[in-house]
């Protein structure tokens, strides 16, 4: 290590750029980890860095790899140039997998007269950054590549759409459509939403609004609305329509090419499911030797993973819960594990990592393309290194900033007022953390069953709403709609945020609909969005800016949550592509190197030719 560190001479860095203006400093050192700047072999990776002039002029660039857990640092060789004008140098290496571990870990490092210059996946560092920010790639364990092309939509099957059919509820209190809920019967009461409602519905979902992939909260059946106190696994709850009526939505869904996905929750069944009498020995206990209920409710008794029928039933054995419902007739593409990081074995988490592979593996053995999805209120880091999930309901590194930045408060409502330039850090900590292919796989949300809706803790400005929305499209993972969010539902905490879908049309925001029609077209359309890199440009006091880029694409997006700004966004930050630039309204554009004047609380995209 001590002649390779010899190797390396200093180089100056570059400081951040003004608030407003003038313009920030473009950066020094680019990486996309994406294909063709990072390309996975057989043996190892091919490797890409881009500087700016004069970012290396000494010619000396190494990437920094740790085979055997010993640093490596590879000199990488000038390789022409990219952009117009050849902007940016290239410098290619390439470097073998680390046989001794799991992933691949690497940063850049350019050295000069006066210093290091690194770059990891947060961006550039004057130091050796933390490993735990290196970009970070694992050879085999990738996630669907479908999932990175959806448009999520979430479903809480009792509140979204009835078709009239349904049986009057055995086990609760039936209410109108609508009608304001009694908080004392917050989870018996029940609206009527169904299955075939939601099957009813498809063509709004899908050809109005762009929907492509459906999330359902919990289906089967229970003795609550929410459904999340499970009696029976194999069955789909007679209210919402039973088994047939999963598996008509199941044909409707694949007929027009969409994905759905279902709500697992097997961390813990409901106090009525036969197993609390017949297999007592399944559940978790206490000192006192009284069954563990989850998080202190007793109507939800905890299943114990260390009994080997527990692991049986529910995701090993040939007709396990999991297993069963990836099989025709219902063939879903993948399932939300609930609170799946506080299941294991005994009274609490442990082993919790080994059965999370094991449902993986036992998965993706029915549908190699299997979704598996957690839900984690809290970082989900440790779950998302390419062997177990392949993405988390991203509250931590998506959520949560983007309610601080723009609510000034966190899921659960707590004061939490966010600078912009700790919205930029937040968001390249939570995006450096994990391969980029788990990032693109992560579920972005505004707000969910779980949370106050986000209009509602933006006190019903509109103009923010569409800010949040664009940078839910926008940002790199999935967008999931939750339900009503397009047309300005609103709702306070659980379980307000679970009214009912307004479907009488006098009663949305039609400027906010054609907004997020707008987002979901282009989802649909623009490659970058999907699957590519992301690139910080530069920030102000209230204002962000960023790119998402592929090979010959490109798209701006600068985020303004303050008073009217003019912005000029560097035009050697990138290899832009030529020709023209125009807005979501189809208005031209000069693009990249030209003022730009967003207005207050708004969002400016540019999208490349």
């Amino acid at each position: 290590m001590g002649a390779a560190r010899r190797q390396l001479e200093t180089c100056r860095g570059v400081g951040p750029g003004d608030n407003n203006l003038p313009p920030p400093a473009a950066p020094a050192l680019i990486h996309p980890p994406i294909a063709p700047w990072c390309v996975a072999t057989r043996d190892g990776l091919q490797l890409v860095l881009l500087t700016r002039p004069g970012a290396a002029a000494a010619g000396r660039v190494f990437v920094r790899t740790l085979p055997d857990n010993e640093e490596l640092l590879t000199p990488m060789l000038a390789d022409g140039t990219e952009g117009q004008g050849g902007a940016l140098q290239r410098w290619r290496a390439d470097v073998a997998w680390d046989g001794g571990n799991a992933l691949t870990l690497y940063a850049f490092v350019v050295a000069g007269a006066h210093g290091h210059r690194w770059l990891a996946a947060d961006g550039e560092h004057a130091l050796v950054p933390p490993e735990a920010v290196h970009f970070r790639v694992h050879p085999h364990a990738q996630p669907p590549a479908w999932v990175r092309e959806q448009v999520f939509y979430q479903v809480f099957p009792d509140r979204f759409a009835r078709s009239g059919t349904g049986p009057a509820t055995a086990h609760g209190v039936a209410a109108e459509w609508g009608a304001a809920m009694e908080p004392q019967r917050a989870d018996s009461t029940f609206y009527g939403g169904d299955l075939p409602g939601l099957t009813a519905r498809l063509p709004y979902l899908q050809d109005e609004l762009g929907v492509s992939a459906l999330y359902l909260n919990p289906v089967f059946a229970s003795r609550s609305n929410h459904r999340y106190d499970t009696t029976d696994y194999f069955q789909v709850d007679a209210l919402l329509g039973g088994n047939p009526a999963l598996a008509d939505l199941r044909q409707a869904t694949q007929a027009r090419g969409m994905r759905l996905v279902l709500d697992a929750v097997v961390n813990h069944t409901g106090e009525h499911h036969p197993w609390v009498a017949d297999q007592p020995g399944w559940y978790a206990r206490g000192d006192d030797g009284r069954a563990l209920g989850w998080k202190g409710h007793a109507s939800l008794p905890v299943l114990d993973f260390a009994v080997p029928e527990v692991s049986d039933a529910i995701y090993a054995a040939p007709g396990a819960v999991l297993r069963h419902w990836l099989r025709e007739p219902y063939a879903i593409d993948g399932w939300r594990l609930d609170v799946i990081h506080m299941l294991g074995e005994g009274p609490g988490a442990q082993r919790n990592a080994r059965h999370v592979r094991a449902i993986r593996r036992a998965l993706r053995e029915e549908n190699p393309q299997a979704y598996v999805l957690g839900e984690h209120f809290a970082e989900a880091t440790r779950w998302l290194q390419g062997d177990q999930e392949d993405g988390a309901m991203n509250y931590f590194g998506f959520t949560q900033p983007v309610r601080a930045w723009l609510a000034g408060l966190d899921v659960g409502g707590m004061r939490a007022r966010l600078g912009t330039a700790d919205f930029v850090a937040a968001l390249a900590r939570a995006v450096a953390a994990i391969p980029y292919d788990n990032q693109l796989a992560q579920l972005n949300l505004l707000d969910s069953h779980d949370t106050t809706r986000m209009l509602t803790e933006l006190g019903g400005d509109t103009a923010l709403m569409k800010l949040a929305a664009t940078l839910h499209f926008t940002r790199p993972g999935v967008p999931c709609i939750y339900y009503g969010d397009e047309i300005g539902l609103q709702g306070g905490p659980d379980p307000d945020c679970r009214r009912c879908f307004p479907w009488d049309r006098a009663r949305w925001d039609l400027p906010l609909f054609e907004h997020y029609r707008t987002l979901a077209r282009l989802r649909g359309q623009r490659r970058e969005w999907a699957e590519g890199a992301t690139l910080a440009l530069g920030h102000g006091e209230d204002w962000m800016a960023y790119a998402r880029v592929v090979d010959g694409s490109a798209t701006l997006v600068v985020a303004n949550r303050g008073p009217a700004v003019r912005v000029v966004v560097p035009a050697s930050a990138w290899c832009w592509p030529a020709g023209p630039w125009h807005d979501l309204d189809h208005r031209l554009h000069d693009g990249p190197g030209r003022p730009l004047d967003v207005a207050a609380r708004s969002s400016m995209v540019l999208l490349s030719a």
